[in-house]
């Protein structure tokens, strides 16, 4: 799909970890994880507005007669 071997994923697994250093890699994994389930989550929720009309409401009538 994006053409990533392991090769790159390993270069950019080695970047990461320079920047961020070893001891901060399972708090941003924690945190990016909970994100991802967070937002799955939201996905799958129900809107919270329903403006779909409810069937034993009446429907309104015209009664003007021509």
């Amino acid at each position: 799909m994006f053409g990533l071997g392991i090769g790159e994923l390993l270069v950019i697994l080695v970047i990461v970890m320079v920047i961020f250093g070893a001891g901060r890699l399972p708090e941003i994994g924690d945190g990016l994880g909970r994100s991802i389930r967070n937002f799955r989550k939201q996905m799958r929720a129900p809107d919270e507005i329903d403006i779909t009309p409810k069937k034993d409401e009446a429907k309104p009538t015209d009664d003007k007669q021509a």
